[in-house]
């Protein structure tokens, strides 16, 4: 997921890609979806297997929830082909109306913003953990008998990380350290991926437990469809499918229909496997973030947190400034009318946005228990980009085809269907995840 934020600094914020420019031949295309796709979802994927009731129903909603992301991702290609333009907000305005395509913008901003806190979440948790492997190295002592001290507080180490780091490279103009941290996050996915499997190999043989792999039942479908967000949160990289579509060299509907399939294949690959091993190696006592699972004093899993913890401050900022140039650039707009913008004054209502941007996450992130709790939400709101508006976009762009009657009525069907699912998974998912964060 924070890869997609990377690829959206030259993507999502232009107001119109240079289709004169290089263009993406597929390997490329197919890259930049899985550098979209893959990344902090992969810490809970474990945890969501389990939550899930075990291995096969997780596999099962897997593979439903595939059909739906795979069609959304062919949807919106379609959409961008008719349409003609090439960023997700421009399609949903141009093919559904302003009304759907404001709705459109709010929701871009929810999501990006509930992603900031997931991601300050995350790096404190691996704050937790760093200080507890400083901790056994320095003292040889275990973990239960840590003293706790104010000042060793992982929320009070976030506190100053923020202040001192994530602020200072949120407030630019323009964050030009995306460019060195392209591949960080990928990296950090791939290196946990290995390192999980490894590790399970590792044990020994009479820790081994391969019964849940075995294990016939699966869970209850209240329990598998709570694990629906989680799946939204983790192969979403819709918002950046259309800016990919619209550089491609070849934009025929059947090759993009075979490179959408090849780019969630992949993912459904890695994000198993994780899941698999993450789940087996722990079994019913797995963390909602895997890291957590592994002791303080592990090698790999430390080089995990650091790979992760580095790549989240580094993204953290480019967040920011896509979350910001929505709210910002109409109250740009609203003030050129009536008198000139001044440098001063985009100045100050950048660092006002970045600073109410930064603490609000803050605050909300230092009293979120875990990440599973935001993450229900964030899925909740992937939902709009995965499911309810690539059913807009299908039933509207369908209307002006000139295609049979039947294929039209199947078409918008199937579009209601999308769209069914989507505000069915919202509502509840949502809805839930605020419960529990209020209690």
């Amino acid at each position: 997921m924070e890869e997609l934020a990377k690829e959206s600094i030259s993507f999502l914020t232009s107001p119109a890609l240079d289709t004169n420019g290089p263009k993406l031949g597929s390997l490329a295309a197919v890259f930049i979806m899985l550098k979209s796709a893959l990344g902090a979802g992969l810490l809970i994927f474990p945890w969501a297997f389990e939550k899930a009731g075990g291995i096969h129903s997780a596999v099962i909603v897997e593979m439903i929830s595939l059909v739906f992301l795979i069609s959304g991702l062919v949807i919106l290609g379609y959409s961008s082909s008719v349409s003609g333009q090439n960023t997700y907000q421009a399609v949903v305005r141009d093919v559904c109306g302003p009304a759907i395509g404001n709705l459109c913008e709010i929701c871009y901003v929810f999501n990006l913003f509930f992603i900031s806190v997931a991601f300050l979440v995350i790096v404190a948790d691996q704050l937790q953990k760093l200080c507890v492997s400083i901790y056994e190295l320095i003292t040889g002592l275990p973990e239960s008998e840590m003293p706790y001290y104010w000042y060793t507080d992982q929320r009070f180490a976030l506190f100053l990380l923020c202040l001192f780091f994530i602020f200072p490279l949120s407030v630019p103009k323009e964050i030009s350290i995306q460019k060195y941290t392209s591949v960080l996050g990928t990296f950090a996915a791939t290196y946990l991926t290995v390192a999980i499997i490894v590790k399970y190999h590792m044990r020994p043989v009479h820790e081994i437990n391969l019964s849940p792999l075995y294990s016939s039942g699966v869970g209850s479908w209240a329990s598998m469809f709570s694990v629906i967000p989680t799946i939204c949160f983790g192969f979403q990289c819709h918002e950046a499918c259309i800016a990919v579509y619209s550089s491609m060299e070849n934009r025929k509907l059947s090759h993009w229909v075979f490179l959408s399939v090849v780019s969630m294949f992949i993912c459904l690959i890695i994000y198993s496997l994780t899941g698999v091993f993450g789940y087996l190696t722990f079994g019913k006592n797995v963390t909602p973030d895997i890291l957590m699972s592994y002791s303080g004093g592990d090698v790999a899993m430390i080089i995990a947190r650091l790979l992760f913890g580095i790549s989240i401050i580094t993204i953290y900022p480019i967040i920011v400034l896509l979350g910001r140039s929505v709210i910002q650039d109409p109250l740009l707009r609203r003030r050129h009318k009536h008198t000139a913008v001044t440098g001063s004054y985009e100045s100050r209502t950048r660092v006002a946005l970045t600073t109410a941007w930064v603490t609000i996450t803050l605050l909300i992130a230092v009293f979120v228990p875990d990440i599973s709790k935001v993450i229900g939400v964030v899925g909740g709101v992937s939902a709009f980009f995965i499911f309810i508006f690539p059913g807009l976009c299908l039933i509207f762009v369908v209307q002006s085809e000139s295609i049979s009657l039947t294929m039209r009525y199947l078409l918008i069907t199937w579009g209601m269907i999308t769209l069914f699912c989507g505000t069915y998974i919202f509502g509840q998912s949502t809805s839930v995840a605020i419960m529990e964060l209020l209690n």
